[in-house]
């Protein structure tokens, strides 16, 4: 496992269910999370689900962290042709990050390639995380033993309030914390839009786009303590 180097993973879908409107991930999920890991030393590598240019939401240029990022030479190129989960090596990753976006919840969870990187990543003693909607990618993913990743384990992940407060209950497929939860995990939450970060292990997960640098920064602490 290579300690100093992070993976980015990104939904590849661009559409929300059968509405018509846009989607993918989003935006300020993935700059601040390259920011964080970034400037922490780490070499950070993107991935999607079919490869490509993934599609991103909530775009906004006035923002300094997406400035920095779509300002990079060396991320802007791999933003332009980021790898397929299916070719990405697990051991070259100490951390594992699964960027949230709506996009998130009609891929992440299918997706039987990032399932198993998942999988042989944290099995080799690599750090797991996610924000938001990210937490999606856990529903699919089931350790050798055959258990869920998420099984027993506290999470945090985008909250059935705040579905509603974006108006999304009747657009979503399912509502995420209801999912994991039937997956045996335990949904830690605060109040709608606060930051909010949950630690298990080498398990980090976040609630809302608001928790991403947070969840970035445990990430990074957590792969720390464990080589230190």
């Amino acid at each position: 496992m290579t300690g100093r180097a992070a993976l980015l993973v990104l939904t590849s879908n661009s559409v929300l269910g059968n509405t018509g409107r846009s989607t993918g991930a989003y935006a300020s999920e993935v700059a601040e999370s390259w920011r964080t890991f970034a400037t922490a030393g780490y070499r950070v590598d993107v991935a999607s689900i079919q490869g490509g240019r993934p599609p991103l939401e909530a775009v906004d240029t006035g923002d300094p962290a997406q400035q920095a990022l779509f300002a990079d030479e060396a991320m802007t190129a791999a933003m332009a042709s980021t790898r397929p989960v299916r070719e990405v090596d697990p051991a070259a990753y100490g951390i594992v990050f699964t960027a949230g976006g709506h996009g998130a919840i009609w891929d992440l969870p299918y997706d039987e390639a990032l399932a198993g990187l998942l999988r042989d990543a944290y099995e080799n003693d690599a750090v797991i995380a996610a924000v938001c909607h990210g937490p999606a990618a856990f529903l699919g993913t089931r350790l050798s033993n055959g258990e869920y990743l998420v099984a027993g384990r506290k999470v945090a992940c985008f909250t059935n309030d705040e579905e509603r407060a974006v108006g999304m209950t009747s657009v979503v497929p399912f509502l995420l914390a209801d999912e994991l939860v039937r997956r045996g995990a335990q949904h830690d939450a605060v109040g709608p839009f606060l930051p909010h970060v949950v630690v298990d292990g080498r398990l980090v997960t976040g609630q809302n786009p608001a928790s991403t640098e947070l969840v970035a920064e445990q990430a990074i602490a957590v792969a720390t303590a464990k080589t230190a």
